[in-house]
């Protein structure tokens, strides 16, 4: 017994530790924003009070700073499962905080207290901000953490032989998530080995039954246990699994057999003790339509009139560098097979496409569907300074304008490339392509074929337009790091 409170202690160790640093820096950023906008409205001094009405910023300010406090707690934003990565902890900030400030405000008006709207209206915002910011950097930190195989969960995998592989593989891909496969049990799975060799990954066994499976858990000194599709366990089983893991303070992940699914599209509804699980359909249609081409329209209009100075020196610089137009126009395939041509600064040698099909040959490539040159020679000095930092792509802008395309989408592709789609690669001309994407933000042209279409598709089949939002701030970032430019 005192081994396993022992392990139980060591297994909740990070969890402690990043729960008390959330509460240090929720409690210094909270301290931070209060006391700088009592500062800003009312000075160093404490306010006069005019009326029997008016109140105690000193100590309204105390009562702030230790509510808002206490409702990050209260709301969950420091459970262990929100850290490190999705948009769940940065919700939970967002919604306890303007929870808070929404009370202030009722109490305020129902009891008729005349509260300095400066003083509220200065401490809200910088509070929120001060507390997404502070979050992202503690959980820049765990990431890095994370990806050394540290703070995760040691999750064991519970499944058949190929949907476990499937979910190691998932789980890997995202070490962020905290997650880190130690073992699998496979129940009922034919052969003896002891390792899944392709995923070096240890096997403790194939037995059924609930005790032994237990067993194993207990074993494993695990901190959560993941059960994928089509498992061989008996429903009963299962369920007395939930209730001795729940004894033990172990985790519970039930991984159903859907793929590249976002959680928006996601919805439990309980039927006669089943939690069913309803995935609704994708549709860019009406409002969200209308919504994703005014997003597009604004944001492609302030940019263009925020960069045309630097589309002015790059236009120069083009064709001072360079005998030849200044832009260079390419036919490519836009939504539902309609085509296009896409606007880019110049960054090859005149007539540099005609020279694609021998390059390819010599290259031993021809067949590639995505027809990259290794170290390509038709590309200028100058061209290759645009494409390190994507300044090619800026005229895009005014195909955005255009409708042709949108600031966020999957990638724009030639016909060659098209003609190459399978069925479930065509969805991906659902909506239109887009200057910037998940494949943008996820290695642009170190991407092999297979992952760029399936980033393409994730992206059609869970659409939000806080999701290109997020895409857009991502890819700052991609572009500055410069990473997979060619």
């Amino acid at each position: 017994m005192g081994v396993e409170v022992e392990e139980t202690h060591e297994r909740s160790h990070w969890r402690r530790k990043y729960a008390t640093r959330l509460k240090l820096v929720d409690g210094f950023v909270i301290l931070w924003a209060v006391a700088g906008a009592f500062t800003v409205r009312f000075g160093l001094s404490e306010p006069q009070s005019g009326t029997d009405r008016d109140i105690d910023y000193v100590m309204l300010s105390v009562v702030l700073v230790s509510a808002w406090w206490l409702m990050l707690e209260f709301w969950g934003s420091r459970e262990p499962r929100t850290l490190g990565s999705g948009s769940e902890e940065y919700k939970r900030v967002l919604s306890s905080s303007a929870w808070l400030f929404g009370l202030v405000a009722i109490v305020s008006y129902a009891l008729r207290i005349d509260t300095a709207r400066g003083f509220v209206g200065l401490a809200f915002p910088a509070g929120v901000l001060g507390l997404l910011a502070a979050r992202w950097l503690v959980r820049q930190h765990l990431s890095l953490e994370r990806k050394s195989g540290k703070s995760s969960s040691r999750v064991l995998i519970i499944g058949g032989p190929h949907s476990a592989a499937h979910l190691i593989r998932s789980l890997r891909s995202v070490p962020a998530a905290g997650y880190l496969p130690v073992a699998a049990h496979l129940p009922g799975a034919s052969g003896d080995n002891r390792t899944m060799p392709s995923l070096a990954i240890p096997v403790t066994g194939r037995e059924p039954d609930f005790d032994s499976i237990l067993a194993v858990i207990v074993n494993s000194n695990v901190d959560a246990v993941a059960v994928s599709a089509g498992v061989n366990i008996h429903p009963q089983d299962l369920r007395r699994l939930g209730w001795e893991l729940a004894a033990r303070d172990i985790g519970m992940i039930l991984a159903p057999a859907l793929t590249d699914v976002a959680g928006p599209r996601i919805h439990t509804q309980p039927v006669a003790g089943l939690p069913l699980i309803h995935v609704s359909t994708p549709k860019l249609t009406g409002g969200k339509k209308v919504a994703k081409r005014a997003f597009d329209i604004v944001g492609a209009g302030a940019l263009l009139a925020f960069l045309s100075p630097l589309f002015l020196i790059l236009a120069l610089l083009v064709r001072l560098t360079d005998p030849g137009p200044v832009f260079y126009r390419q036919e490519r395939i836009g939504i539902r097979g309609t085509t296009f041509h896409m606007l880019k600064f110049r960054s090859m040698r005149v007539g540099a496409d005609a020279q694609l099909k021998e390059l390819l040959k010599l290259q031993g490539s021809s067949d590639q569907p995505l027809f990259k040159i290794d170290n390509d020679p038709r590309i200028t000095p100058l061209g290759r300074v645009l494409r390190k930092y994507s300044l090619d792509e800026l005229p895009q802008l005014l195909n955005v304008i255009g409708g042709s395309m949108s600031l966020v989408g999957p990638r724009p592709q030639r016909e060659g490339e098209v003609a190459l789609y399978d069925d479930a690669a065509h969805r991906r001309l659902y909506v239109s392509p887009g200057m910037s994407g998940l494949w943008q933000v996820s290695g642009r042209s170190n991407l092999t074929w297979e992952e760029s279409i399936r980033l393409d598709l994730y992206y059609v089949e869970n659409w939000s337009l806080m999701g290109d939002v997020i895409i857009l701030f991502k890819t700052f970032k991609a572009v500055f790091a410069s990473t997979g430019a060619v």
